[in-house]
């Protein structure tokens, strides 16, 4: 008789995992989601004024390393390669990021080639710093208060809601220095755009009788689920629980929608460094798919802001308030019998879209070995944070 399991959540980690689960187990799977759409926070589709494929929640560039992630996605839909350069506005000056060869040059004044930029750079860093703990620490023992004042202090105060001291380094560190005029903001070999848009690869990803989509229908932990062998949650891992141990911090976003004929910014995403402009950036959609041609253009102001009940949570906080609890609800998760949790919120992680993919098809497998061997079936697919 066919395994039945739920999926909670039509996002990138429950479409990749109801694809490869029916691919290795004789089941039938339903997908739930509480939205009107399928693609989670990657959801795409053409605005209906411009015919332009918006990022309904923001841009998302796909990148990886992996060339077996790249062709997974492409086996759904084409992905054509994209550039993504992003510009700074800094004191009504624009600036290349990440921070190359181009910007310090600029930002000075000066013309440095990559071996004087590198010294210039260190006689600027606060090599006092030897261990930094917080993120204003580690850019000040990296580029110095100049650029870090410059590019990184009012965005991150806007972006997070605190003082970049107030955050953990790790967040910085993913943030590169080039020493040459690289500005391809995604180092990656594997970049680009779907044709089709994003939500497209999922409806695809799912297109097989043996799974069911069903959107507008919210889950709710205790109602009765006797039907499923198995129930995979991808949503907040604090919602799951009802908010039992209390709230997780996350960051959330609103977009402030804007239309003109022709070009507004001349670039796919323009941050804005200062405090006291109140928005990140803007992102222009027409510049993420430079293969098409579009007379009028669609542009969205985004603005960064706690995250409350009726928000869509985006960026996981993870301070130390934040791990204690997450600590609590992965101990209590690790009793239930019947559930795993994956994904950026069941798991409380920034995520790209590579790393959830590849998370997904990881888990799948290893959920597939136990369930047909009778071993324990996994709860979470990440060691970090485990109890």
């Amino acid at each position: 008789m066919a395994a039945k399991f739920l999926i909670v959540g039509a996002g990138f980690s429950g479409c990749v995992l109801a694809n490869r689960l029916i691919k290795q187990l004789d089941c039938t799977i339903d997908i739930i989601d509480e939205r009107s759409h399928i693609g989670g926070n990657c959801h795409t589709s053409r605005d209906e004024e411009t015919g332009i494929m918006v990022h309904h929640y923001g841009p998302h560039i796909f990148n990886t390393d992996k060339k077996e992630i790249w062709d997974f996605v492409n086996s759904f839909v084409e992905f054509r390669p994209y550039v993504h350069r992003v510009k700074a506005r800094v004191d009504d000056k624009i600036f290349p990021l990440p921070i190359n060869l181009m910007t310090i040059n600029q930002y000075f004044g000066k013309a440095l080639d990559p071996k004087q930029a590198k010294i210039f750079l260190s006689s600027l860093a606060d090599h006092s710093i030897l261990h930094p703990t917080n993120f204003e620490d580690q850019a000040l023992a990296f580029i110095g208060k100049d650029l870090y004042r410059a590019f990184f202090y009012g965005y991150t105060k806007k972006q997070w809601g605190c003082e970049p001291r107030e955050l953990p380094a790790s967040i910085l560190k993913r943030i590169p220095v080039r020493f040459n005029y690289d500005d391809n903001y995604h180092p990656h070999p594997y970049t680009g755009i779907p044709v089709e848009g994003y939500s497209a690869v999922m409806e695809k990803m799912i297109d097989s009788p043996a799974i069911k989509l069903h959107l507008n229908r919210k889950f709710f932990p205790g109602e009765q689920h006797e039907e499923y062998n198995h129930i995979f949650y991808t949503g907040p891992l604090d919602t799951f629980f009802q908010f039992c141990f209390g709230r997780l911090g996350y960051r959330t976003v609103t977009f402030e929608r804007n239309v003109q004929d022709g070009d507004f910014q001349g670039t796919a995403q323009m941050n804005f460094c200062d405090e006291t402009v109140p928005y990140t950036r803007i992102s222009e959609h027409k510049h993420f798919t430079p293969w098409e041609k579009h007379d009028k253009t669609v542009y969205f102001k985004e603005y960064s802001h706690e995250t409350t009940p009726s928000d869509e949570p985006y960026y996981p906080k993870r301070l130390d308030a934040d791990k204690r609890i997450l600590f609590d609800y992965r101990k209590k998760a690790a009793t239930l019998n019947g559930f795993s949790f994956l994904g950026r919120l069941a798991t409380y992680r920034y995520m790209d879209m590579h790393n959830v993919i590849d998370e997904a098809l990881h888990f799948a497998t290893t959920f597939a070995q136990a369930f047909k061997t009778g071993k324990p079936l996994p709860v979470f697919p990440n060691i970090e944070d485990s109890i």
